[in-house]
């Protein structure tokens, strides 16, 4: 799969393609039903599969400290994007000037003039354009004029909980912030299709852990990274460097009450192994909520909590990858 960063990365000769646009946060399974849809209409007419997408977030941009909680970093939604067989993942940086384009200039721009579109996929509710004037039926009109056909389509995936559903389910990023919100991370995993990946560097922390009888790998997040709800966790954790090797995690989400903390930091107990995981880039892959964060007054409460804790994780993740 080719990356660009901007369109100045468009190679020359560039022929047609067939493009989907959205920021695509998640890449949940009503984005995955969308994208599919577009590499099928893209073979079906021989030609390239194109993925826009925005960086950053068009809400940060336009208005400054909005910016949603971010469920997929740039990187990991590339890789979600090449798996479902795109041939292009264009990132189109989102700046006030591009927000500043009519919706027949971004056509005429964008699509036509440089990415040669001859057929465009976006979700029903998709807008576009200064002050998002235009909208899936101007899309259509203007796709009429300069050559390229238009199709709006509902979000829409399988749910993974029940396969007794019968009907499909409309999915939305905003739906799956706030099942993470609120620490709901089967209900997340259900509307991704898969665990909710939470990513960072792996620091220093106060050494608690380890005095404890439990050392913990303690993540730095992304700025805007979606960080379950304060909470015990069983979760898998990864290093990106050997992402074939997964191991068993249960994780601590929120201030450490019984220690009076005020930070809220993520921590992770890798079971059964003894490496120092320092400075690493790790992910954490969400499984199941274990209980809420608990106040306990003395530090051997907390060990007996914790081995229960550990006990169930090795009862819900199995044997380790």
């Amino acid at each position: 799969m080719q990356r660009w960063r901007g369109l100045g990365d468009l190679p020359g000769g560039w022929g047609r393609c067939v493009v989907t646009i959205g920021v695509f946060d998640g890449v949940h399974r009503g984005h995955q039903v969308l994208i599919s849809r577009t590499v099928r209409a893209a073979a079906e007419r021989g030609v390239p599969s194109v993925v826009l997408t925005f960086d950053p977030h068009p809400s940060e941009v336009l208005r400054p400290g909005s910016h949603p909680a971010q469920l997929t970093t740039l990187r990991r939604k590339a890789e979600l994007v090449e798996e479902l067989g795109v041939d292009v993942f264009a990132v189109l940086p989102f700046t006030l000037e591009l927000s500043r384009l009519s919706p027949h200039e971004f056509v005429h721009e964008v699509l036509v003039d440089r990415l040669h579109a001859a057929a465009v996929l976006v979700g029903d509710n998709f807008t576009f354009g200064a002050k998002a004037a235009g909208d899936v039926g101007l899309l259509r009109k203007l796709g009429s004029r300069f050559g390229f056909v238009a199709y709006g389509a509902e979000l829409q995936g399988r749910s993974l909980a029940d396969d007794r559903v019968a009907n499909d389910i409309t999915f939305s990023s905003t739906y799956v912030r706030s099942c993470i919100d609120a620490g709901d991370v089967v209900a997340a995993a259900d509307a991704l299709g898969r665990p909710h990946r939470l990513e960072g560097i792996v620091v220093r922390g106060d050494g608690r852990g380890h005095d404890l009888g439990y050392p913990t790998a303690n993540l730095s997040t992304p700025r805007f990274a979606a960080v379950p709800a304060d909470g015990v966790y069983t979760a898998w954790f990864t290093r990106l460097s050997d992402p074939g090797r997964r191991l068993r995690a249960a994780v601590s989400v929120g201030t450490n009450p019984t220690f009076s903390g005020r930070e809220r930091t993520v921590e992770a107990f890798v079971l059964d192994v003894d490496e120092d995981f320092y400075g690493q880039h790790v992910a954490l892959d969400f499984v199941t909520r274990l209980r809420d964060q608990e106040r306990f007054n003395r530090s051997e409460q907390l060990v007996e909590r914790i081995d229960e804790d550990v006990a169930r994780t090795r009862e819900a993740l199995g044997a380790e990858d």
